[in-house]
C-alpha cells in the first residue's frame, strides 16, 4: 500500500468515526521521518481510543500493521506510527497546545491562526 493510499484510508476511518478537524501535512518534502501526518481531534478520551482502535483494525485488515502506538492509555494525544504515515489524535485541549500544523507549517488553516495570533 502506498503511503498516499495509506493516508486516504486513515482520513476516512476517521472521518467516519466523526473525528473533526482532520488534516493531512505532507512531510516527504520536510523530513525522512515520515511521508504524512494526519492529525483529527476528538471529543473524549474514548472517541480516541475508538478511533484509534479503528484505524488500527481497518489497516490490519489490509495487513498494515503500526510500528508503535503512544498515549493510549492516558488518550489526550494518541500517536499511531505506520512509518510512512503517523496518525495524531488529539484532545482539542492538547492539540491548541501542540500545534503540529503551525509547527510543521501544514495547511492555510494553521497559517490563518498564526496571521490572526500576530495582528
Amino acid at each position: 500500500m502506498t503511503s498516499e493510499a495509506m493516508t486516504e484510508k486513515i482520513k476516512s476511518i476517521i472521518e467516519d468515526r466523526k473525528g473533526k478537524d482532520i488534516e493531512v501535512i505532507p512531510l516527504a518534502d520536510k523530513t525522512i521521518v515520515t511521508d504524512y501526518f494526519v492529525i483529527a481531534s476528538g471529543s473524549s478520551t474514548t472517541h480516541l481510543r475508538g478511533m484509534a482502535d479503528e484505524v488500527i483494525h481497518e489497516l490490519g485488515k489490509l495487513g498494515v500493521k503500526p510500528a508503535g502506538v503512544e498515549g493510549y492509555d492516558t488518550a489526550s494525544w494518541i500517536l499511531i506510527d505506520f512509518l510512512d504515515v503517523v496518525v495524531h489524535l488529539f484532545q482539542q485541549s492538547e492539540r491548541e497546545f501542540y500545534n503540529l500544523e503551525k509547527l510543521w507549517n501544514g495547511t492555510a488553516a494553521a497559517k490563518r491562526k498564526s496571521e490572526q495570533e500576530n495582528d
